[in-house]
């Protein structure tokens, strides 16, 4: 394994990781709702769901994070090796894995492990383990 020492940036992942915990402990002291993205959602598309337009200003936050992050800077370059059809793959087995363990990595990884649940500290465990498991057959036994 090498590191690129010369674009390593801690400093902006510190940031971006504080603003996220800031985010989701915002939004659940101010909605009462942890903010899960799968669940949120899940739940916009719901026809009588509560609380519809702060699930979808904080969805479009998301959206339009990247869009305001431009203005300041140029955003970093996405490389996928895999091609679209892995891509398409790889989005429908994270999303039936975020249905099957009832919720996604912001919801228990950020927020659940935050409120010390012992259900997202396993849920966390899994999917991590999960994607080390991946990397590590397509990058070492697959050949890719």
């Amino acid at each position: 394994m090498h590191i690129d020492w010369a674009h390593f940036t801690p400093w902006t992942a510190l940031a971006g990781g504080a603003l996220i915990g800031l985010a989701a402990s915002l939004f659940v002291v101010l909605n009462g709702r942890i903010a899960g993205i799968s669940g949120l959602l899940g739940s916009l598309l719901q026809r009588d769901s509560d609380g519809r337009d702060e699930k979808a200003l904080f969805l479009l936050g998301l959206l339009a994070a990247p869009l305001l992050w431009s203005l300041f800077g140029a955003l970093p370059k996405a490389e996928f090796r895999t091609g679209w059809f892995g891509l398409a793959i790889a989005g429908v087995l994270v999303g039936l894995g975020s249905r099957y363990g009832s919720g996604c990595t912001s919801g228990h990884g950020v927020c659940g492990i935050s409120r010390l649940s012992p259900r997202s500290m396993v849920a966390t465990l899994a999917f991590m383990s999960g994607g080390f498991a991946t990397v590590f057959v397509l990058r070492h036994l697959w050949g890719g």
